[in-house]
């Protein structure tokens, strides 16, 4: 099956024949950031003519009046709503209130704006915190407020709950054609290497390089290296995000990821073996691990018609070119 097509024949509940215009106007907000910038990358692949963009020196998506104005101006036809504050556990525990007012008010600001300016089809995307520490696995969508949340980054999951249930009534209501995703953890080109605020899997990349660098022989990894993740290229979120804002449109939300988890510790030996290969693990348990699973069941983007494509093993090796790339250039987020 080929990614971001159909199998074949109406797809249930969707709109098969609203495939977007692509010579018309698309604001990506949130277009510098990791996924934003593969979103660009992807419809600018795809023959999208007129992406209009604006950065936080110019707009601050936190202030609805600024907001109002700039949808205004533009008058985008279709958005992809991926700005936020975003970060690893340590950024969420520490920063709790920063997490959740920033993304209430950026997804806010931005449903309304669209709502007010008749903007034909907006694509919200969340993230798979927003499901209980204790979810069942693999996490349905249905799971969703059925148990409390991991403490860790409870604000960040309240603000995206609060998107997801904006999309939703904004539909219910007015009649918007607005959808929400939902994407396991993400990693790729363009992502932060902070070893503090950024998320595992690009912090463990930097870890190792920099003991490779210095001759460090032992590399220490948060946690104990027995909690389950997924990870998804975000080249494939992207296109994923493609394929439902062409053919998806319903209130409930759509989980996408890959179906398949691994412990930290498997992680953590995937990118040892590929940045500094013979290097010793040692694990601080005394950082958190947050939820003790996290893997999403894709059956219903399956159903749909799209797979990821990208393997564990090829996305670290560009993560781990482009992090090499980039930082001989200087243009690292650290």
């Amino acid at each position: 099956m080929r990614r971001g097509t159909p199998r074949g024949g109406p797809i249930p509940g969707t709109s098969v024949g609203a495939m977007l215009d692509r010579s018309a106007p698309v604001f990506v907000a949130g277009h510098r950031g990791l996924v934003g910038s593969a979103i660009v990358r992807r419809l600018e692949t795809d023959g999208f003519t007129d992406l209009r963009t604006a950065g936080r020196e110019e707009l601050d998506l936190r202030n609805q009046s600024a907001v109002d104005a700039w949808f205004g101006a533009e008058r985008p036809r279709y958005v992809f709503l991926v700005a936020g504050t975003v970060g690893g556990i340590h950024a969420n525990s520490t920063r709790p209130a920063e997490f959740l007012y920033d993304n209430l008010m950026i997804h806010g600001t931005v449903v309304q704006a669209a709502h007010r300016t008749g903007v034909d089809k907006l694509l919200y995307l969340g993230s798979s915190c927003i499901y209980p520490r204790l979810a069942d696995q693999p996490i349905t969508e249905e799971a969703l407020l059925s148990g409390p949340l991991e403490p860790t980054n409870e604000g960040y999951a309240l603000a995206k709950i609060a998107g997801i249930k904006l999309c939703e009534t904004y539909r219910r209501q007015y009649g918007d054609d607005f959808i929400s995703a939902m994407p396991t953890n993400l990693y790729g080109p363009g992502d932060n290497f902070d070893l503090e605020g950024g998320h595992v899997l690009p912090a463990l990349v930097r870890r190792f390089h920099e003991a490779k660098e210095a001759g460090d022989p032992t590399v220490t990894v948060w946690g104990t290296g027995a909690a389950r993740r997924e990870f998804l290229h975000v080249d494939d979120l992207a296109d994923a995000c493609l394929f439902l804002m062409d053919h998806y449109s319903e209130a409930g939300h759509v989980n996408v990821g890959t179906g398949v988890d691994l412990t930290i510790r498997e992680l953590a030996e995937a990118v040892r073996n590929l940045v500094h290969p013979g290097a010793e693990l040692s694990f601080d348990p005394t950082k958190p691990d947050g939820m003790p699973r996290k893997v999403l069941n894709v059956s219903r983007l399956a159903d749909l018609g799209w797979t990821a494509s990208t393997s564990l093993a090829e996305g670290l090796a560009s993560t781990y070119e482009w992090f090499l790339e980039a930082g001989a250039q200087g243009g690292l987020r650290l």
